[in-house]
């Protein structure tokens, strides 16, 4: 019985761990200054909404195609960028197109 749990406690950690890692080692946000930065592709429908939503909102921000920036790439990836869009919202990472948090972080 305890090796069970014991697989069933390493099978969780290894599905959540890119959540436990940025949980201990905090993303470095790479624009404290106030800038909002979009790490997104060219083809990603939510980047695509996530846009919109700024232009809707008059809300100015830089955008990086981390698939023809490699120093953006970089970025995206030591900001926990698994998927697109991430949003560094002047030093707050928002993985994902999530109205509600991009509305609260400006």
């Amino acid at each position: 019985m305890k090796k069970i749990l014991l697989i069933l406690a390493a099978l969780a950690l290894f599905q959540h761990w890119d959540k436990l890692e940025r949980w201990l080692n905090p993303p470095q946000a790479s624009t404290a200054s106030g800038e909002i930065v979009l790490y997104a592709t060219s083809w990603c429908g939510y980047c695509a909404k996530t846009r919109e939503l700024f232009a809707a909102d008059g809300i100015a921000y830089r955008e990086v195609d981390i698939e023809k920036d490699s120093a953006g790439r970089a970025t995206y990836q030591a900001l926990g960028g698994r998927g697109v869009p991430v949003i560094d919202m002047r030093g707050q990472v928002i993985h994902g197109y999530d109205v509600l948090a991009i509305r609260a972080a400006y």
